[in-house]
């Protein structure tokens, strides 16, 4: 009995002691859990102290700077704004879009944040991506270089664009200048900032233009994907109803509705595609790239957007609130977009797209708790959605899809039959596109509402929310919070251009030339190449009383965009020569219409060697002192403007104009020569529409064509195969060079094998490194140095002494009896009968050709040294040498 008890006694003291131990164990290892849950808390709670990484890809049109400036107004320690890509192939053109967002960042003291513009790479047949594809192109035209078509671009009108890439001439006119600059093959590339930026760590991506650039990225780093937190997208429209074009309640029975209710908002295009929006249609498989990359969307599409447009309560209302630099730049750039709008529907056509997005997308950020995308400012419900990339039916093969077309196995693997295996839109006239009725069928672009696994799951913005400050002037909440962050003291604009130096004075250099007897009038006609340039440092530098440069009229239709007329006046501000008047030609070569294709002027690249280069002068453009004479987009009813600018004496002459101006003031007796470096269209609408031209022109010389003596004398537009022996200036406008030379005017022509004899850049820059150090020699050896070395270092620059060979014109036609000229007549012929494969060739014709002198060679001994030293000449140099010489005096206190 007593062991029995005893046994029991100890079993239980076992028991209780186990129980006791399994009780710490319980209690350590809550404890524990405690610790490691307080841990993470604390973790998390530490990183969601951190700000937002976020990295905006904007197309820099207007409202995408108004989207910028917002962000950077925003508390850093919330929104940290991490880098720009620049979107290359919509509403603006890479060079001047790159220095204008260094110039915005400048004026924000945010010079630290790294911009990506461009690239070289391309893509394969097979698909393969190349490493730095620029998006100049969409997806489905790039190729192995950026030169190429403009199937969707061509919807942007081109004369939009020069407006664009200026800010309407407020750019250069308000924006100070930093240090930044485009400079070629040392600009970080879009997708060099891309995997540098989401490399570092969870980002989120703000894109307010194409989805050109993020798709590559998608496709060429998806193991990258996984540090993108979101991605916001302003573009598409899914249940919207456009606002512009409809009839007003109190119209007249004869009113016909233009675009009324369509999903998109493409104006120039709503006839053959109702259904796209711009940034979306930019580049539709991108567009799908990127919504099915299975990383959380936020659309906020037109649905939103129409309903904030610009009303005329907040326009007065921002006209009052101006109170930093940003504000003043947003408002003055509004204004102008108001002022110069094409019809009077602006307050209900011109919305906050781009800025509104970037106000939505942070609002939400700020209350990530919420599930449901609730945030101040817009109206949010989930819908499944896809992009429409082709049209039904699928699997066709009718030449207008590159994915598919002469190809067995399909681009990046694409399903036969698919939905991106329909009819690509091919541009704004496709006939697939045009029904009978008047209204397109096409859908590239559309973002669409569909059901099951087509679609993809995404957040989209459906309404603008109203002010809940009912007595305010201001009917919707992101209005007051725009001009609350815009006009926030904090994070404000350090100056502008005017006030960034202390002592600035707007200048005019205009010569006196006193009793001189002035020389032959001449009329110089460029197309902005570099080669250009240096051939009007040139002729300014030729005595007065020899050659009297009249005036500039300038060709957008060659190697420059528009907006680069900018240069043209820097380049006569620095020699005080701000009297010589520049007219601005047209955009289009004379067969093509405005919204017209680029059957031309694709030949020439977007990046590296062509646009981006021509358009920042190599990245020296910067350097030349800014003029006060600029591209405006002022303007007036007089010239069949809408309505009245405020300053429309600033307005911008065309070329004609200023033709016309000129003969108008010529004495008597007295004639014109002519000299054309570019496509000559310019020179052929003068001869079409001003019938007296022979008789005010002494002669014309052309710089350009090519007549091939063998299969190896090739020309020089290499991007095109099936014509191999033309030259690019006819080439560029083959009707006009055609019109041109059937003329009866008196014809010198410097053709390409003359100017390829004459183009040594060690010669020539050996030359002008003995000559006297003017400034205008020191540019011109800088830029010919940098051309040279380019050429040295990349193929795309393999075409440079071509602008070289430019020079030669105004140096033949300055007459130096020491070049020893050699000269042949000839009986040429231009083709231009729309032909690919031969438009643009010069041909022998015996029966039908025109007498033409033409140039075969000179010593190129001598055209070196009298360039050379012509530009030495201390007589008519530069009054003013560059931008660093503006700066330091702008910056000293005047002697008087």
């Amino acid at each position: 009995m007593d062991v029995t008890v005893c046994r029991f006694a100890a079993s239980r003291l076992l028991r209780v002691e186990i129980g006791i131990r399994k009780m710490l164990l319980q209690r350590t290892f809550w404890v524990v859990i405690a610790l490691i849950i307080g841990l993470a808390v604390a973790k998390l709670h530490i990183v969601d102290s951190r700000p937002h990484r976020i990295l905006l890809d904007t197309d820099v049109d207007t409202d995408d700077f108004f989207a910028l400036l917002y962000i950077l107004k925003l508390n850093r320690s919330e929104f940290e704004l991490e880098a720009i890509t620049i979107n290359a192939n919509a509403w603006t053109d890479a060079g001047h879009a790159v220095n204008q967002i260094y110039d915005i960042l400048y004026m924000m003291g945010r010079d630290d944040i790294p911009v990506g513009v461009g690239g070289e790479g391309g893509i394969l047949e097979d698909g393969t991506i190349l490493p730095d594809v620029g998006g100049y192109l969409p997806i489905i035209e790039q190729g192995n270089s950026t030169a190429g078509g403009c199937r969707y671009r061509q919807a942007i009108p081109i004369g939009r664009r020069l407006d664009i890439d200026s800010n309407y001439g407020l750019r250069k006119a308000f924006l100070p200048q930093g240090s930044r600059k485009y400079s070629p093959l040392r600009q970080p590339t879009a997708q060099q900032v891309l995997i540098d930026k989401i490399s570092a760590g969870p980002i989120t991506i703000f894109i307010t233009g194409g989805h050109t650039n993020f798709a590559i990225f998608l496709l060429k780093n998806p193991h990258l994907k996984k540090n993108v937190k979101h991605i916001y997208i302003m573009g598409g429209g899914v249940r919207s109803r456009n606002p512009t074009g409809c009839c007003p309640r109190n119209a007249s029975s004869s009113c016909e509705p233009i675009q009324c209710g369509d999903r998109g908002n493409l104006f120039t295009d709503f006839i053959s595609n109702p259904y796209a929006e711009f940034n979306i249609f930019g580049d539709p498989f991108a567009a799908y790239q990127v919504i099915h990359s299975g990383i959380p969307v936020t659309l906020v599409p037109l649905d939103a957007t129409n309903t904030i447009p610009i009303n005329e309560d907040f326009f007065k209302a921002f006209e009052k609130s101006q109170h930093t630099y940003e504000a003043q730049y947003c408002f003055q750039s509004l204004k102008m977009a108001r002022d110069t709008w094409f019809d009077d529907q602006f307050y209900t056509s011109y919305s906050m797209w781009d800025s509104f997005t970037s106000g939505v997308a942070v609002s939400i950020m700020r209350n990530s708790h919420n599930k449901n995308g609730e945030n101040e400012f817009a109206e949010m419900e989930y819908m499944n959605i896809t992009v429409v990339t082709s049209n039904e039916p699928y699997g066709v093969h009718d030449g207008s899809n590159p994915f598919f077309d002469g190809h067995k196995v399909p681009k990046f693997n694409l399903e036969k039959g698919g939905v991106h295996s329909g009819h690509v839109q091919t541009g704004l006239r496709d006939p697939f596109c045009t029904m009978q009725n008047g209204k397109g069928r096409c859908q590239d672009g559309y973002t669409k509402e569909v059901k099951g696994s087509q679609g993809v799951r995404v957040l989209v913005a459906t309404r603008a929310k109203p002010n809940p400050d009912t007595s305010s002037e201001l009917d919707r909440a992101y209005f007051k919070s725009f001009l609350d962050v815009l006009n926030h003291p904090q994070q404000t604009g350090k100056f502008n251009f005017t006030t960034q130096f202390r002592y600035y004075k707007e200048v005019l250099y205009k010569p006196d030339f006193g009793s001189k007897k002035l020389g032959k009038p001449i009329v110089f006609d460029m197309d902005m190449s570099a080669g250009d340039f240096l051939a009007l440092y040139y002729l300014l530098k030729l005595p007065v009383e020899v050659i009297n440069l009249k005036a500039v009229i300038v060709s957008p239709t060659g190697w420059a965009n528009a907006a680069t007329i900018d240069v043209v006046y820097d380049l006569l501000h620095m020699m005080g020569r701000d009297d010589i008047p520049v007219g601005l030609g047209d955009i289009f070569a004379l067969n093509q219409t405005d919204p017209g294709d680029c059957k031309y002027i694709k030949v020439i690249p977007q990046g590296s060697g062509g646009f981006l280069d021509s358009d920042t002068l190599y990245g020296l453009a910067r350097h030349l002192p800014r003029s006060p004479r600029r591209y405006t987009a002022e303007n007036s009813l007089k010239f069949g403007a809408p309505r009245n600018t405020d300053h429309p004496e600033l307005r911008q002459p065309l070329a004609l104009e200023i033709w016309d101006s000129i003969v108008k003031k010529l004495e008597p007796g007295s004639k014109i020569s002519i000299l054309t470096n570019g496509p000559l269209t310019n020179l052929a609408k003068i001869i079409r529409l001003r019938k007296n031209s022979s008789s005010v022109i002494q002669d014309v010389y052309v710089v350009g064509g090519h007549i091939n003596h063998s299969n190896l004398d090739k020309g020089n537009v290499l991007t095109v195969h099936s014509n191999e022996y033309r030259e690019m200036n006819l080439y560029l406008d083959p009707l006009a060079a055609k019109i041109v030379f059937e003329s009866s005017l008196d014809i010198t022509l410097i053709p390409l094998n003359a100017q390829r004899n004459a183009s040594s850049f060690s010669k020539i820059l050996q030359r002008l490194g003995r000559t006297n150090k003017t400034p205008e020699a020191l540019f011109a050896y800088r830029l010919l140095s940098r051309l040279y070395r380019l050429q040295q270092t990349h193929h795309r620059y393999h075409h440079m002494d071509t602008f070289l060979g430019e020079i030669l014109g105004a140096v033949v036609l300055a007459g130096d009896s020491f070049l020893n000229p050699i000269l042949q007549i000839k009986p040429i012929k231009v083709l231009a009968d729309g032909a690919e494969s031969k438009d643009g060739q010069i041909v022998v014709d015996e029966k039908q050709g025109k007498l033409v002198k033409m140039l075969q060679a000179v010593d190129p001994v001598a055209y070196y040294d009298n360039f050379a030293n012509q530009l030495g000449v201390n007589k008519q140099s530069a009054v003013i040498g560059s931008f660093d010489e503006q700066r330091r005096i702008w910056s000293a206190q005047p002697n008087s």
